[in-house]
């Protein structure tokens, strides 16, 4: 929950104690299961079928999709005639991917795993993805090393993650304001800075970023409020843990901040949010 504006010494991944990483484990996995994620998610897809098109991907790949949310990934991999794997370690997320898949008669497994430690085989896919998931590991490095480990020498490796001078970026500064992290936690908008990502796969026989924006369309700055108070797990459990008039003072940071970046001219909300589009080389 940072704001972006990282110096390079802070580029380099630190080391945190196993203890703590899973005790934040524990406290992510209870806050991305609270709330209803696919509520937000599935107006996200429009990203995963452009990662997908910007890694080129090929029928007959074997793709992972990590911490796959409900499913942006894999349902555009599928799309594409892939043979599709879709992990993540909350249930009810893959519960709610394997509900639209079987909507749209596409095959897919669906298995629960955790991204620090993937349940595969050294090279078993041509391509691994991940679509605003991995960035959200307490451990940067051991979920990019199971990244690279599980991708066969020559595949390809796609991300999609927020920048920190974004809106979503901007959104986990403001909640960080009110809600402090847990000490130890590095800021997952570091993913959004190729800098570090650079640090993060440093054998890479590639690595290409491509700056993009999400744009998010809601009624109002209250109605994007209503939503994401109700349904993000970050946001949804930040305002839980508030008393009413911090609650309140939290609402006004949020309307504040959706000004700050609407682009409607009128009482909507048009929000654009930059995202980092990556395609890797696995060497």
């Amino acid at each position: 929950m940072d704001n972006g504006m990282t110096s390079p010494r802070q580029e380099t991944p630190v080391e945190t104690p196993e203890a703590l990483l899973r005790e934040i484990k524990r406290r992510q996995r209870a806050a991305w299961a609270s709330g209803d994620f696919g509520i937000i998610g599935t107006t996200l897809q429009i990203v995963g079928e452009s990662l997908c098109e910007a890694i080129d991907l090929r029928a007959g790949s074997r793709v992972l999709d990590v911490a796959a949310g409900n499913g942006n990934c894999s349902l555009a991999a599928a799309r594409r005639w892939c043979d599709v794997t879709c992990t993540d370690y909350v249930p009810g997320l893959l519960n709610d991917a394997r509900r639209r898949a079987a909507g749209e008669r596409l095959r897919i497994t669906f298995e629960e795993a955790d991204a620090e430690a993937l349940p595969y085989s050294d090279g078993s896919f041509d391509v691994v993805l991940s679509s605003f998931g991995v960035m959200f590991t307490p451990d940067h490095v051991r979920a990019a090393k199971e990244l690279v480990r599980v991708c066969r020498s020559g595949g390809r490796l796609g991300l999609a993650n927020w920048t920190g001078r974004g809106f979503i970026g901007q959104l986990f500064t403001t909640v960080g304001r009110h809600v402090p992290p847990p000490p130890g936690l590095l800021p997952a908008s570091r993913w959004g800075s190729e800098e570090y990502l650079r640090t993060l796969f440093p054998e890479a026989a590639g690595l290409q970023v491509t700056p993009r924006e999400f744009v998010f369309r809601y009624q109002s700055a209250d109605h994007w409020i209503d939503v994401f108070r109700n349904w993000y797990g970050p946001v949804h459990r930040a305002f839980a843990a508030l008393s009413d008039e911090e609650g309140h003072a939290l609402h006004r940071d949020l309307v504040t901040l959706i000004h700050s970046f609407n682009r409607s001219g009128d009482s909507t909300a048009v929000i654009p949010s930059e995202y980092l589009e990556v395609a890797i080389i696995r060497s």
